[in-house]
């Protein structure tokens, strides 16, 4: 067997593996019934924010914060057919960012946007991995702290934001990678959209 066709062999094998286990995730998170019902309720939450004027504030850490972005985005822009934008709002703006991080701490980036911007009746999505980034947690806090409620999406059925946010959906993998929660982060997002134009617009 050449080095070429060997080589082929192994790349095909990895880009097989890398689709079966996508697949086997995302099949144990269809079986779960609990998951289901979190993104039901999740939906619900965001719906009774937007009904009632209310902004929805989005945030995140690396990928998740590109998640984080595609959500709000979503929201502001479109999925799939037109209809009116919704207010949303990612935390991303890198002059808050280095700002509040060089002044304040990491952990207080979120937080302090949502002390400065939120309001009573808006709406925190927050996207945690791993459940306990800090800056998150303290974001969690703050939205509270203002009468605000809050989704969180992790991959840790016992992480931190479990038990802090209003919704928590866990879509749990049983790896220790991320990048399998956060392929179905984005899966659940999209989902979460396609019920608010739903159940808003009825598209």
């Amino acid at each position: 067997m050449s080095f070429y066709i060997l080589h082929t062999y192994i790349m095909n094998n990895l880009i097989l593996d890398a689709l079966h286990d996508a697949q086997t995730v995302l099949n144990n998170l269809i079986a779960n019934e609990n998951v289901i019902a979190k993104v039901e309720q999740a939906s619900e939450l965001l719906v009774q924010c937007l009904q009632k004027n209310g902004h929805v504030y989005s945030c995140g850490n690396g990928g998740s914060l590109c998640d984080a972005t595609h959500f709000a985005e979503e929201l502001s822009g479109k999925f799939r057919n037109p209809r009116a934008p919704l207010a949303a709002t990612v935390i991303s703006d890198p002059a808050h960012i280095t700002c509040v991080g060089n002044d304040f701490g990491f952990e207080y980036i979120f937080s302090r946007f949502i002390e400065a911007s939120g309001k009573k009746g808006d709406l925190l999505f927050c996207l945690s991995t791993s459940g306990e980034s800090l800056n998150i947690i303290k974001a969690i806090e703050a939205a509270h702290s203002i009468g605000m409620q809050v989704i969180a999406l992790t991959g840790k059925p016992k992480a931190s934001v479990t038990s802090l946010a209003d919704v928590t959906i866990v879509t749990e993998t049983n790896t220790p990678y991320s990048d399998r929660i956060q392929e179905l982060h984005i899966k659940i997002i999209h989902i979460l959209i396609e019920l608010v134009e739903k159940k808003l617009f009825n598209t």
